[in-house]
């Protein structure tokens, strides 16, 4: 009950006495009145089981340490990372209808019309926008709160110096924030990006990359050879007098080793901001310059682009009124790499400088691409056509309020959602929502190799058919608390999270969240004892798509069911910026990688077995064919006996057992190769995997 504020007036004299004589700051706890949900985290995924849980009658409660609402919705992420539209259903698909009814009212386009932005994207007008500007998903966002009578607290962060929770037992009983507000509530949903809720409430979590050993993973922990992709295309040198190591590294360099592919460690994939920025003259601003800004700091990027390297680097996604959504993109970006590591489990001190360090470096990265003069001039006049918007994030000098936390801490719970669930290999029995992005990890970091160059590891993009998202994997194990649901910070692997991380997958599973809720409220039970034919049957009938009846995409092989030896891509010797992809079946191991059909003689590919014989092997190559392909890519297979060149027509769809090379007398061990060079090829240029089978002498 909320006191009266003369009495409120007389316990705050109280303890300022005591501050007086104590020398102590210690203000009583202010108790909210109970809710039967609390949610901490006005994310995306919050603003929506907060909407859920009012439409099935409870009283509900939003406690945001921010003053925003919606997370990276809101705060820049305007293109929206889908995978399959078709996989979004509920809540989710009724908050990008709403933003498709506010851009279908013509007052709603300031500096394009809506035909001229649907011509330029090439999308069809649809009932739903999944493009937009920030303010707009922020207003969208606060008028259906308001609708549905949510009450939001704004500026209240969980007090995690001093618990942050009152526990009874395996439940929480209240959550406390710095100010010394109290929210007591009968279930407690963690929707914060940092999973901090959960923490404080005693729940195991991971941070960091897992062993391929623990979950029987391919793409998890470090990742090396497989990060092919924002790469570099020119050797750079690292040190601060070039070819001195006593010298130093540059800034943005890690000094550790590499590491050994598919081992475990504590860090997490690179943040950013996502800008919105425009080309529109009259609402474009000069990029700002920050104070304290340092040109050493992007002497890399300096030199990359003085060792060959013109990509323009970003990826700016046009979105309504001539702004942009942007990403990160090439070898150095936006993304900044090393720098977040201690995040996910910092105090709030160090998180803060955590983010005003990511602030600088962008701010610095895109004053130095427009301004600096060892940037080429082409790269220069690219981004002093576009700058931040003036008419987003006012409050905040036109910068995103929120960074881009791609991955913090992630629950551990009896069942964590791994690469196995998203291949299909392990099928969910109790489905709360679809995943259904690509395997996707950004880089991790940028390290020193053993010839003093530079590269960055981490990066993973392996494609999915649409898959289940289980219950379990939202919801803590029994023991450790039985009213706490986590629909962001959920039980998934580093790599699975990589897919499972969208914003539109966030508010599926807060809805799935809220409605869990409101029946374990409902027959007076812990969250984990719930039926879950009950919990489906709402969620079908609220429209969350469960099951996935669409086209699926056609199973890869596996390199360790084929006979003989295989040579798969990310045991291959590479050579310039080869480009990851999935989008055509069929393939060996997890992906293919092409050459995007550029940088034509500076990208080659060099597969090297370790044959357990000499002897007689049949050498078959294996690519994905389409419209798109090199009808003439030359492979050479060189031996110490001879070398032989065979032309593919990479148009021409081969067979599903491989394309036959021929048949070659080999030694034992490593000293044969075969060889794509991609020099005076046109159109796109696929390696896969090469496979040597054992033969019979002709």
């Amino acid at each position: 009950m909320k006191c009266h504020l003369s009495t409120r007036r007389r316990r705050l004299a109280s303890a300022l006495a005591v501050v007086v004589l104590s020398g102590a700051v210690s203000l009583p706890a202010h108790a909210e009145p109970p809710r039967d949900v609390v949610i901490y985290g006005a994310t995306s995924g919050g603003i929506v089981a907060a909407i859920q849980a009012r439409r099935m009658g409870k009283s509900v409660v939003v406690v945001e340490p921010s003053r925003h609402v919606g997370g990276l919705t809101s705060g820049g992420l305007g293109a929206t990372d889908i995978g399959n539209k078709a996989a979004i259903g509920g809540l989710a698909r009724e908050f990008y209808r709403r933003i498709g009814r506010h851009y279908s009212r013509p007052e709603a386009w300031r500096q394009e019309r809506m035909e001229d932005y649907q011509s330029r994207r090439k999308v069809p007008g649809e009932e739903e926008m999944w493009t937009f500007e920030p303010h707009v998903a922020e207003r969208v966002y606060r008028d259906w709160i308001a609708e549905t009578g949510v009450e939001i607290v704004e500026g209240e962060r969980l007090d995690r110096a001093g618990g942050g929770v009152r526990l009874d037992g395996h439940r929480i009983a209240a959550l406390r924030t710095v100010s010394g507000r109290e929210f007591p509530g009968r279930v407690f949903i963690d929707a914060s990006y940092e999973g901090d809720l959960m923490a404080a409430a005693g729940v195991s979590f991971h941070v960091g990359r897992e062993a391929n050993a623990v979950y029987g993973e391919t793409l998890d922990g470090i990742q090396v050879a497989r990060a092919t992709k924002h790469q570099f295309t020119h050797d750079v040198d690292p040190y601060v007098v070039p070819g001195d190591p006593q010298s130093g590294l540059v800034p943005l360099v890690d000094p550790g080793p590499a590491g050994t592919d598919g081992a475990g460690d504590a860090r997490v994939q690179a943040y950013c901001f996502r800008m919105c920025t425009t080309d529109a003259p009259d609402n474009r601003r000069p990029w700002p310059k920050p104070a304290g800004y340092d040109e050493k700091t992007y002497e890399l990027l300096f030199r990359n682009f003085e060792a060959g390297d013109r990509r323009i680097p970003w990826n700016p996604v046009f979105m309504p009124n001539r702004k942009t959504d942007t990403n990160n993109n090439f070898a150095i970006s936006t993304d900044y790499l090393g720098a977040n590591h201690a995040y996910p489990t910092a105090d709030d001190a160090t998180r803060a400088r955590i983010v005003a360090a990511h602030r600088d470096y962008q701010q610095g990265l895109m004053w130095s691409l427009a301004n600096h003069p060892r940037v080429p001039a082409e790269v220069r006049e690219h981004f002093q056509r576009l700058g931040l918007a003036k008419d987003e994030f006012t409050d905040n000098d036109n910068w995103p309020h929120q960074i881009y936390v791609r991955e913090a801490r992630r629950m551990v719970s009896e069942m964590v959602m791994n690469q196995n669930h998203c291949q299909h290999r392990i099928v969910a029995d109790d489905p709360v929502g679809l995943g259904a992005y690509n395997m996707d990890s950004h880089n991790v970091r940028r390290y020193v190799t053993a010839d003093g160059t530079v590269r960055n590891e981490g990066d993973i993009q392996v494609g999915v058919s649409p898959y289940r998202i289980a219950y379990r994997s939202i919801r803590p194990r029994k023991e450790e608390c039985e009213n706490l649901l986590v629909p962001v910070c959920l039980a998934a692997s580093h790599i699975a999270y990589g897919s499972i991380r969208m914003e539109p997958v966030f508010m599926v599973l807060g809805q799935s969240a809220a409605t869990a809720a409101a029946l374990a409220i409902d027959a007076g039970t812990a969250v984990q004892d719930i039926p879950y034919p009950a919990l489906a049957e709402r969620l079908r009938a609220d429209g969350q798509v469960l099951d996935w009846t669409g086209p699926a995409r056609k199973p890869q092989l596996e390199a360790g069911r084929l006979a003989g030896v295989v040579v798969d891509t990310p045991a291959a010797e590479l050579k310039g910026d080869w480009s990851t992809s999935h989008s055509i079946g069929g393939f060996v191991g997890d992906d293919y990688l092409h050459d995007g059909g550029e940088g034509k003689g500076t990208k080659t590919a060099r597969f090297t077995p370790d044959l357990p014989a000499a002897g007689r092997y049949e050498i078959r190559f294996f690519y994905t064919a389409a419209s798109n392909r090199s009808r003439a890519v030359p492979v050479r297979i060189e031996s110490p006996a001879e070398t032989t060149t065979v032309t593919l027509d990479q148009s021409a769809k081969p067979p599903e057992t491989g394309f036959v090379l021929g048949r070659f007398v080999l030694p034992a061990g490593k000293a044969t190769s075969v060889v794509v060079d991609t020099a005076g090829t046109t159109d796109h240029v696929i390696i896969d995997a090469v496979q040597f089978i054992p033969v019979a002498a002709d």
